[in-house]
C-alpha cells in the first residue's frame, strides 16, 4: 500500500495538470475568437465588380468581419443617407452626389480613390462600325439619367462633340444601360470602361475623345453615424491602399 499511494496520488496530480491545461487552451482559444461583425458599404454601381473582390479580400485580413454590399445609381445612394439608412461607409462615382452627403453633415474629409471614363460598348465585333459618337447619329443607343454621374458624363462628352445625338432610353445606372446592349434591345451604350471590361465576353469597347471632358472621380468615406466606425475607417485605408489600387487597376479604373 506504501507504493501504491505515491503512484496513485502522482496520476491523479498529472491527470488533474492535463485538464488543467486542456481548460487553459480554450480559455485562449476563446479569448481569440472574433465577433462577428457586419461593415455595410454603399458603392455606385459601377464598382460592384471591383469592391466585390476588395470586400472579399479585407474579409480574409479581418476575422469576424462581413463586408454587406448595396450597389446602386450614386444619387439614389445619397439621398438613402441624408435619409437617414443606417450604413458604414459610402463609395461615389462622383463628387457632386458625395457633396450631398457632405452637406447633411453624413461625412466629411472623402478623400479620391479612382477615376472612370465612358466608352461606346457595342455588340462583339462592333457590326455597325462605330468609331466615335458621331457614328451613334441614325442608331438606337442608350445612356444613363442625367442625375446618375454616368450620365452627367454622357451628357458632357455629347455637348464637347458638338453632336446632336439623343439617347432612345435612359437608366437607372451604368448596369442597367449595359443590359440595354447585352439584351439586344439598343445598337450600343454610353458606359464606363470598367463596365465594358466587365462584359468584354459580349460587348466591345470604342474609346473616344471627348470622354477626356468627362472623367469622373470617385471618392469614398466613412459616414458620421457609421455603426462600425473604426472597422468604416480601417475600410476606407483599405480602399486607397495598393493591395486594393491592384483590384480596380485590372478593372479598368485609372488613378487619381
Amino acid at each position: 500500500m506504501r507504493r501504491t499511494r505515491p503512484a496513485l496520488a502522482l496520476t491523479a496530480a498529472l491527470a488533474l495538470a492535463a485538464l488543467a491545461a486542456c481548460g487553459s487552451g480554450d480559455d485562449a482559444d476563446t479569448g481569440t475568437e472574433a465577433e462577428p461583425t457586419t461593415l455595410t458599404v454603399l458603392a455606385a454601381a459601377s464598382l460592384t465588380e471591383a469592391f466585390t473582390e476588395i470586400g472579399e479580400q479585407f474579409e480574409a485580413e479581418h476575422d469576424g468581419v462581413t463586408v454587406e454590399f448595396s450597389f446602386a445609381a450614386s444619387s439614389d445612394l445619397a439621398a438613402q443617407i441624408t435619409e437617414g439608412a443606417p450604413a458604414d461607409v459610402f463609395a461615389s462615382a462622383d463628387q457632386k452626389n458625395m457633396d450631398k452627403v457632405i452637406d447633411a453633415d453624413a461625412a466629411v474629409d472623402p478623400q479620391v480613390f479612382a477615376l472612370n471614363q465612358l466608352v461606346i460598348a457595342v455588340p462583339e465585333g462592333n457590326p455597325e462600325g462605330v468609331t466615335g459618337l458621331a457614328d451613334l447619329a441614325g442608331l438606337d443607343f442608350a445612356a444613363c439619367a442625367e442625375e446618375v454621374p454616368c450620365g452627367a458624363a454622357a451628357q458632357t462628352a455629347i455637348a464637347a462633340s458638338g453632336t446632336d445625338l439623343t439617347p432612345v432610353t435612359f437608366e437607372a445606372d451604368v448596369k442597367s444601360t449595359l443590359q440595354k446592349l447585352t439584351l439586344g434591345e439598343v445598337d450600343a451604350a454610353l458606359v464606363y470602361r470598367t463596365d465594358a471590361i466587365a462584359a468584354d465576353d459580349e460587348v466591345d469597347a470604342i474609346e473616344f475623345p471627348e470622354s477626356a471632358e468627362a472623367v469622373n472621380s470617385y471618392p469614398i468615406t466613412a459616414l458620421t453615424d457609421a455603426p462600425e466606425a473604426d472597422l468604416a475607417g480601417e475600410f476606407t485605408e483599405y480602399v486607397l491602399g495598393d493591395d486594393a489600387w491592384a483590384v480596380l487597376e485590372a478593372a479598368g479604373f485609372q488613378r487619381p
